[in-house]
């Protein structure tokens, strides 16, 4: 059974789309307000309870920073 890249690319797709239980919240700070945000973020939602953390990020071309944080929805 051979499969084309558009399948491949067609199921990740769907899988995107799928809830995974985590809120994703996107933001974009110059560096050290982006680090203060992400800092209150862990504060508010600590890692140990809703598996915080910082998803993914990049610097931008004016020198800030785009981050995305995730978290659980609820703490146990």
């Amino acid at each position: 059974m051979s499969f084309r890249p558009r399948d491949l690319a067609d199921r990740m797709a769907r899988r995107a789309d799928a809830p995974d239980g985590f809120v994703r919240e996107k933001f974009a700070r110059p560096r050290e307000e982006a680090r203060a945000k992400a800092r209150a973020f862990l504060e508010k939602y600590p890692p140990a309870a809703y598996m915080s953390e910082v998803e993914s990020w990049r610097e931008l071309r004016n020198g800030g920073i785009e981050f995305t944080m995730r978290r659980l929805r609820t703490a146990d």
